[in-house]
This record gives structure tokens, sequence and C-alpha cells, in this order.
């Protein structure tokens, strides 16, 4: 499973960060499902080359956001990312990123159909996985 991390020591984003954004990423891509098992901490971080204490302190994060949880004895599995009633909080503050992002464009000069298009573009990276798993585009 570690394959597809890539740790970039060069760069000057932490590690755990490096490993909470691709974990995530894989999550939303569909690569990872509900009840799939994350690597151990320490396999993965023997795997990686990288400190235990490193991969622990990534977990903690993704299973704060509620990404992932841990069964203390058996290991730590990716959540059921559907739509929970404790979400709304986040799906406010999604909306008002949108909102943010919308309001740059326009200031950059964009028109509706191209932000729509850009959107539409970013988003079929992500639906193509999608489809898999049984939802519909649109």
């Amino acid at each position: 499973m570690a394959l597809w991390i890539q740790i970039s020591t060069g760069s000057s984003e932490p590690v755990y960060i490096q490993l909470i954004t691709q974990i995530s990423l894989a999550i939303a891509k569909g690569h990872l499902k509900a009840g799939d098992k994350l690597p151990a901490v320490r396999k993965l971080a023997s795997e990686l080359v990288i400190n235990p204490n490193t991969v622990a302190k990534a977990y903690t994060y993704l299973e704060q956001a509620k990404l992932v949880i841990t069964k203390t004895g058996s290991g730590t599995y990716i959540a059921d990312t559907t739509i929970r009633s404790a979400d709304v909080a986040d799906i406010n503050i999604l909306v008002e990123r949108m909102d943010n992002i919308i309001t740059r464009a326009i200031n950059l000069g964009l028109k509706h159909t191209d932000l729509a298009e850009m959107f539409k573009s970013r988003l079929e990276k992500f639906t193509d996985n999608s489809r898999n798993s049984g939802e519909e585009n649109e």
C-alpha cells in the first residue's frame, strides 16, 4: 500500500502533512474506500523510512478529521464518509471557501462559463473513480 505514497524529504511541507494530504486525496478519489485498512504505523514508517511518530501524528489528524477510525488492537480503517449531521459545520466551511474562490475568479476577470468549466474539469478528476462506486455523473 505504501507504494502510492510519495514522501519528498526536500519539501518545505512537513512529512506528516504530506501523508495527510496523500491519504485524504486517495479517499476523495475513491482509491481508499470505507472499511479499507491502513498499514500499521510501524509498518508504514518502515516502508517509507520515516519516524513512526510522524505516521502516528498523521493518523491522529486523519482520525480527528473523521476520515479514519482506529479500532484498538485491530488497526486504522477508512471511515464511512457519508454526510452525517456532525458534518454540517464542515459543509458550511466548504461553502464559504467556494464563495471565496468565486470572488477571486470574478476579480481575476473570469467569466461564469470559464469558472464553471474549470470546476467541471477539476471535478472530473475525482468523479472518474466514483463511477466505480455506483455514482452517476450528470
